[in-house]
């Protein structure tokens, strides 16, 4: 059973490399540097005073729907869909001379035409907003968070137009998907690899 796993394994890396989109990580314009420690992505930029962090992580950030449809009219030589990822971020706003920082959370909805009016044009919603310690790594629930299903639709607009200010903005969030896509793909590989030495190892 083992070898057949490995093999199956072998033949899936090797498919899985063929549609490798991205050798390397796609960039993010814009002057974010980028870190990466596993599943888990830093960008990075800095402006006039202020650094802002974006984070996110690429473990369940492929939305469940896409696969089940198409299993089952699938044709054998037809492609499969594209997967692609979808991850909830993390915006930090830190201000050099504050010992606060903004701390926004943003997600991609999952369906883009759930929104009536003019909302549309925007490719993520931010959810919550809260003030955390600057520097501090742990998050006091004791720190008042804003739900934004309840806010005042200027204020809403103001804090997307203070996102879009400092780089966060519908071009962000496309380049983001595409590199998280890229990422969450790269994981995989690495994950179908290790899996096959661990099948393999006796």
């Amino acid at each position: 059973g083992d070898k057949a796993f490995a093999q199956f394994l072998t033949d899936e890396i090797k498919e899985e490399k063929k549609i490798q989109k991205h050798k390397s990580l796609p960039k993010i314009s814009g002057g974010w540097e980028l870190e990466v420690h596993g599943t888990e992505a830093k960008l990075v930029r800095k402006i006039a005073g202020e650094k802002i962090t974006v984070t996110f992580n690429i473990n369940n950030s492929i939305p469940p729907s896409a696969e089940e449809d198409t299993q089952e009219q699938q044709k054998p030589d037809e492609q499969e869909p594209e997967l692609t990822s979808t991850p909830n971020f993390v915006v930090e706003v830190i201000k050099d001379d504050t010992k606060q920082t903004l701390v926004l959370d943003c997600h991609f909805p999952e369906d883009e035409i759930g929104h009536e009016g003019e909302e549309e044009s925007d490719i993520f919603t931010i959810r919550e907003v809260s003030f955390q310690p600057t520097g501090e790594a742990d998050w006091k629930d004791t720190n008042y968070t804003l739900n934004t299903d309840s806010l005042d639709w200027a204020l809403y607009d103001h804090l997307m137009d203070f996102l879009a200010d400092r780089g966060v903005d519908n071009t962000f969030a496309d380049e983001l998907i595409e590199l998280s896509t890229a990422l969450e793909h790269q994981e995989y590989i690495k994950f179908l690899e290790d899996l096959k030495s661990f099948v393999k190892c006796q």
